[in-house]
């Protein structure tokens, strides 16, 4: 089998086009994006993106609303959500 997209990944589909930077960028975003996740109701290792910002478990059928390549919040932004909700007690 050819190694030609052993480095850039699922961005080598873009051959020598777009810039390092942004190829660099859209390899990890997609890694992240494409790869099983922890489901919060059931914690099996089965959650897979559905569509942009939604996800679903495949073990317990249960659907969310997350990021939209990673299904949970940034720590930073979950945690001035929770400061501003508390604020407003």
């Amino acid at each position: 089998m050819a190694k030609r997209t052993d480095k850039a990944g699922t961005s080598g589909r873009y051959g020598a086009r777009y810039g390092v930077a942004v190829r660099k960028l859209t390899r990890d975003i997609e890694k992240v994006q494409r790869s099983k996740s922890e489901c919060p109701s059931c914690h099996h290792m089965s959650v897979k993106r559905v569509s942009s910002g939604i996800w679903a478990c495949r073990h317990c059928d249960t659907k969310f609303a997350a990021g939209c390549y990673t299904p949970r919040m940034r720590e930073a932004v979950s945690k001035e959500i929770l400061a501003a909700a508390a604020k407003e007690i």
